[in-house]
């Protein structure tokens, strides 16, 4: 990519800008209460380019809740247009946006939502078992996105035999074994200690350098830090939005503690 800019430059042309995976225009989300409205999003306007890291922040009632829920499909604009990789996900029925959940999106959340009667690796196999994948390839691909996550030796665990940030890595890896284009995370470390958060933001990072376009919800602005750019919503709009110009490295931040027994699972 460096050297194709590179080129560009000798050439005389402009280095090739990477597309929107995201664009959200005029977005509004109304919440009904008996005969009251209730506004939560009033005409946001945003994009979000292939490989970026964003965070999305504000204070409760901000608006970013809901527009995560927008940008995941599981929740529909009051008015407004939503594209994704260029598709008009905000004017789909409800089987074609599952379609889009399961093929294009992939989800973490703070409380990770697995399943607890099943080991690891069946947690991680589950969103393919929905889209008709054999066996066998199931398997392949989950190994695969456990073994993404450093996890690949408990595979065989059930959750209440994993630690907070493992069962985080997990649902990490249960995101990731669709091969998403989007990937959503809703307060991932809001339930972890400093270190453990690190270690989940070094895998997100990871990710990203590798090409995942990553969306993050937080409240910690320490958290933001490690993202290439921070949104912050403020009753229904974006307040502000700007670059981490030199947001850090998880990876470098890990290395100032000594290892522990989660990270070297």
């Amino acid at each position: 990519m460096q050297h194709d800019e590179q080129s560009n430059k000798l050439n005389g042309q402009r280095p090739r800008l990477k597309p929107a995976l995201i664009r959200v225009e005029q977005l509004t989300k109304n919440y009904y209460l008996g005969r009251n409205v209730v506004p939560a999003l009033r005409g946001v306007n945003l994009e979000v380019k292939q490989g970026e890291f964003v965070a999305l922040m504000g204070p409760s009632g901000s608006g970013k809740s809901t527009f995560m829920n927008l940008l995941g499909c599981l929740d529909r604009p009051t008015s407004g247009s939503y594209l994704l990789d260029g598709v008009a996900v905000s004017k789909m029925n409800a089987n074609q946006l599952a379609d889009i959940r399961n093929q294009k999106i992939g989800f973490v959340f703070q409380s990770f939502n697995l399943l607890s009667w099943m080991t690891a690796l069946d947690n991680v196999e589950l969103p393919l078992v929905y889209s008709g994948i054999p066996r066998a390839e199931r398997l392949r691909r989950a190994q695969l996105a456990l073994a993404v996550v450093g996890l690949k030796s408990r595979a065989s665990h059930r959750p209440a035999e994993l630690s907070g940030g493992q069962q985080q890595r997990v649902a990490i890896a249960r995101a990731l074994v669709t091969s998403p284009s989007l990937f959503l995370a809703d307060e991932p470390t809001g339930n972890l200690d400093s270190q453990t958060s690190t270690q989940i933001i070094a895998i997100l990072q990871e990710l990203n350098a590798r090409g995942l376009t990553v969306v993050l919800v937080t409240h910690e602005s320490d958290i933001a830090t490690y993202c290439s750019r921070t949104v912050v919503f403020k009753d229904g709009v974006v307040l502000s939005d700007h670059a981490n110009v030199e947001s850090r490295s998880a990876a470098e931040v890990l290395s100032d503690w000594p290892a522990d027994e989660e990270a070297a699972a």
